[in-house]
């Protein structure tokens, strides 16, 4: 089953929340939508910045724990090859 690790921010630099989920295209409306106390209702990381497709859900668990350990610089510095301006990827996937 395929997966998705992704980091959606508050804003450019940011608060940063890592997640994996097996439907992104699903997820991140949720986080947009706020649906819920928690972490992405109470930080606002509504913004998808950065993403990443595992053909493997167990390898993007993996890498999400990975990231998660990462410490914030190198974080920043992975949303930045991909999105410097750190742009919403939602409308760049086509959704």
């Amino acid at each position: 089953m395929t997966g998705y690790v992704y980091m959606t921010a508050s804003q450019k630099r940011g608060t940063i929340y890592i997640g994996v989920t097996n439907d992104l295209a699903r997820r991140v409306p949720e986080h947009k939508a706020r649906s819920g106390p928690g972490f992405t209702a109470r930080y606002a990381v509504t913004r998808l910045v950065w993403y990443e497709e595992h053909f493997d859900m167990r390898d993007a668990i993996r890498r999400e724990k990975a990231l998660k350990r990462w410490p914030r610089q190198w974080k920043i510095k992975l949303i930045e090859k991909t999105s410097p301006e750190w742009n919403e990827l939602l409308v760049g996937i086509g959704w």
